[in-house]
């Protein structure tokens, strides 16, 4: 059979070959090793065109260190608690999820702008 890797790049090249103008990634970097993360970024980042959306879907940061999003959204109980830019996202690995539950700021339950 093939790899976690190996799948993943297949449904890049689909992402291609498709070509279509929303792409969700969920999870996309679950169960892959460094080398082959480094790799599914780089087809993702050939991919972007200004005219298309990438709807990434993660929960940790190493994948953004390949693949800077131009906006993050955290999803918490089904809503969106905080929106920013690639900021947020390196905020998040500092902090953790926790500072967003317990409504510190304008988190949990709030929808607060970049």
């Amino acid at each position: 059979g093939f790899s976690g890797g190996e799948k993943k790049r297949n449904e890049i090249l689909q992402m291609a070959v498709l070509d279509p103008k929303l792409s969700v990634l969920d999870e996309t970097d679950s169960g892959l090793d460094i080398d082959a993360l480094r790799i599914v970024a780089e087809g993702v980042n050939k991919l972007h065109d200004p005219e298309k959306a990438v709807m990434l879907v993660t929960h940790y940061q190493r994948l953004l260190n390949y693949i800077i999003p131009d906006f993050v959204h955290v999803l918490y109980g089904g809503k969106i608690v905080k929106e920013g830019g690639k900021e947020l996202a390196l905020e998040l690995e500092v902090k953790g999820y926790d500072w967003l539950k317990n409504g510190n700021g304008r988190g949990a339950g709030s929808r607060e702008s970049r």
